[in-house]
């Protein structure tokens, strides 16, 4: 068998039913997968788990798995995949939840590339992990304690260089809107009831190997230089916020927001940013002061420092410090970006403001220690969206109703997010187990209008139970495919990255035509054309890209790099990076092509056991609908006019029409066919369709 580098060559199998644990060859069973990521975790969900199996059964898996990119120090390869039965989907079907920080490398490190865990502990467990030493080890003295305190005890039993993967009390309580946590503030949304059904607290490893890269150090070296001289900031913004010396462009929606006379106004002494010219790679960790994009000017006073990923040279994560925020009973020191701060958005504090920013270190606290999910930010605006409506008052019992702070709420105070967040995380009262149910399930629960609910603009609910994602805003008909296609929010940027680059349109038309063959395949945001085959490749791409980027990993919060910063390159990014780094690192040479059609051989299996955990191959009437809000402007335009990104249904017909062509799928049902899963190296998968009738 061929040695290659960046796979630690093993998969760890822990039955927590029967206590076994055993390994597993990576190459010899998941290399077509990538051997890592969203590969492995659809292929085990294939082999593995029948149709009819529920999140919370025994028999469901969940997989932590990373890939060859992992611990090599590649930029932005901190991404950990954990894929399972998604108990949120009303149907359970297989979704993953995407955790960044050191848990993916430090697993590498322990010399391992996945862990599988199947059956129920008998009692509260934890897995520790250091090395070849696998133990499955008593929680009850973890039980019913929060993601902090779980992850400090763990880390002080087995070292402060390990890294933890903890539930908190919603998963424990089998919360379907809670998450798992790795750092105390990355976390994979989601999934943490699986966790709890299984008694798993939580998964501490330690490793204290290297991870091979088979290309020389000079070549190595020469590759990361390459790669970091076309990297921008967070999202991959290649122009600044304001205008800088070397720069010919700037958009004041940029997340590149450093410059002179910006600073981390809290660190000791007050760190400035500066101008960052883009051929300085040493700067790239202060282009981005994500303080200032999430908080508004005032951010920057209360900014420590940048954190981030292992490996990640953008460093898009906040380090606050908000004295004010103690009188609440918690640290005023707290560490977050973008959604992750989502616990503000139960309720309505005006942005730019200490009260915004308080309320922002409260809800981080208590929503990452007690471990629960946002589903992209819409428990908050169901939250609002049911209080405006007078539904709390007419589900409730008048003495329930009554016994939750509503004038804190209506005040803005942060007391009101501790009382929301303890609610649902333990089920407290009719009100906290609807509100951890999500949306889906809340809607047949309370017997709201599902229509109603489809058209409004406020809550952007999707379809599947999830909100919009990067949808018509970004691409107009390629965000909406790209929406219809998982049992989660999309997760995708792939294409929102490149779109909102920050370089003008005909630069975009022109990048976006070298690889999906026209200019016509990018329109300007809030000014859609009609839909076209360019699009439909776009969107394609997209998605391949996303599903290369989950298991590699490579974070795509910043990758595909279609623009650079360079005028020199005519702003002209690499997408041939993620092959040139998985040759390196594996030794296994493969074209950029070669590497999108493993993609495509994942993005499809994720597509069968949609198809097959449904039971029906109808995914066009069945699974991938358009929400009605995307349909009505609320000033009245019409599509197609500038300044709305309000869609057209015919039209939208034919993009599904054009997207399943470039795929290969059949275009009545929007399933893959036999011909195109045996192209893709699924023979397997397309018999198996077969006999159950599956395929079109």
């Amino acid at each position: 068998m061929a040695t290659y580098g960046g796979w630690a060559g093993k998969v760890l199998r822990v039955d927590l039913g029967t206590g076994k644990i055993t390994a597993e060859n990576t190459i010899e069973k998941y290399k077509d997968f990538l051997g890592g990521g969203t590969g492995i975790g659809y292929k085990v969900m294939w082999d593995e788990v029948p149709a009819g199996t529920k999140a919370w059964d025994p028999e469901n898996r969940i997989i932590f798995s990373c890939g060859p990119l992992a611990g090599t120090g590649a930029p932005a390869n901190g991404r950990t995949a954990i894929t399972s039965l998604w108990p949120l989907h009303k149907k359970e079907l297989v979704g993953t939840g995407h955790m960044g920080g050191h848990f993916a490398a430090e697993l590498k490190f322990a010399g391992w590339d996945a862990i599988i865990v199947q059956g129920k502990a008998a009692r509260p467990v934890w897995i520790s992990i250091e090395d070849e030493k696998v133990e499955i080890k008593d929680a009850s003295h973890l039980w019913g304690n929060g993601i902090y305190r779980t992850t400090a005890e763990i880390c002080a039993e087995l070292g402060s260089s390990a890294q933890v993967a903890a539930i908190g009390q919603a998963g424990e309580n089998l919360v379907r809107m809670s998450n798992i946590m790795t750092g105390n503030s990355h976390s994979a949304g989601g999934l943490g009831s699986v966790m709890g059904s299984k008694n798993l607290k939580a998964i501490g490893v330690k490793g204290s190997k290297s991870v091979k890269i088979a290309a020389d150090k000079n070549e190595w070296k020469k590759l990361n230089d390459y790669i970091l001289s076309l990297a921008g900031a967070n999202n991959q913004w290649v122009v600044p916020k304001t205008p800088q010396p070397w720069a010919e462009y700037s958009d004041k929606g940029s997340r590149w927001t450093a410059s002179k006379g910006v600073y981390w106004g809290a660190a000791d002494p007050p760190v400035e940013t500066g101008t960052c010219d883009p051929h300085d790679k040493h700067s790239i960790a202060y282009r981005t002061h994500k303080g200032i994009f999430d908080f508004g000017d005032i951010g920057e006073k209360y900014t420590v420092r940048m954190d981030g990923c292992h490996s990640c040279p953008i460093r898009c994560h906040i380090v606050l410090n908000v004295p004010s925020a103690e009188r609440y009973g918690v640290s005023g020191y707290a560490t977050n970006t973008c959604i992750g701060w989502w616990g503000r958005g139960i309720l309505k504090t005006k942005r730019n403001t200490i009260e915004d920013l308080e309320a922002a270190v409260v809800g981080k606290h208590m929503t990452d220690d007690l471990g629960l999910w946002c589903n992209y930010g819409l428990i908050g605006r169901t939250l609002h969206y049911l209080y405006e409506k007078g539904v709390f008052k007419s589900v409730l019992s008048e003495t329930e109703y009554n016994s939750i702070p509503w004038d804190k709420y209506l005040k803005n105070d942060p007391e009101f997010i501790i009382d929301f967040c303890r609610r649902v995380a333990f089920k407290k009262g009719e009100f906290g187990i609807a509100m951890g149910e999500g949306i889906d399930r809340l809607i047949e629960r309370w017997k709201l209008d599902p229509e109603e609910i489809s058209k409004d603009h406020y809550l952007v609910y999707f379809s599947n139970g999830f909100p919009k994602h990067h949808a018509s805003e970004n691409g107009g008909q390629v965000g909406m495919l790209i929406n219809t296609q998982y049992n989660r929010d999309s997760q995708c940027h792939s294409h929102s990255n490149f779109l909102s680059s920050g370089l003008p349109l005909e630069i975009n038309k022109k990048l976006g035509a070298e690889i999906f063959g026209s200019p016509d395949a990018i329109d300007a945001n809030g000014n859609y054309t009609p839909m076209n085959p360019y699009k439909a490749k776009f969107a394609k791409w997209a998605l391949i890209r996303k599903e290369l980027h989950d298991s590699l990993p490579l974070c795509n919060w910043m990758f595909p790099w279609i623009a650079s910063p360079l005028k020199e390159r005519g702003y002209k990014g690499d997408t041939s990076i993620e092959a040139q780094l998985y040759s390196a690192v594996t030794g296994d040479k493969k074209t950029e092509a070669e590497l999108d059609l493993i993609g495509e051989r994942i993005f499809n299996l994720h597509r069968a056991l949609t198809i097959r955990g449904m039971g029906t191959k109808e995914m066009r009437k069945e699974h991938d609908y358009f929400p009605e809000w995307a349909f009505h402007d609320e000033n009245g335009k019409k599509p197609f006019e500038p300044g709305t990104n309000v869609m057209d249904r015919d039209d939208m017909e034919k993009a599904l029409d054009l997207f399943y062509a470039e795929l290969g799928w059949d275009k009545d049902t929007g399933a893959p066919t036999k011909e195109t899963l045996e192209k893709l190296g699924l023979k397997e998968v397309a018999a198996e369709l077969g006999a159950k009738g599956l395929l079109p």
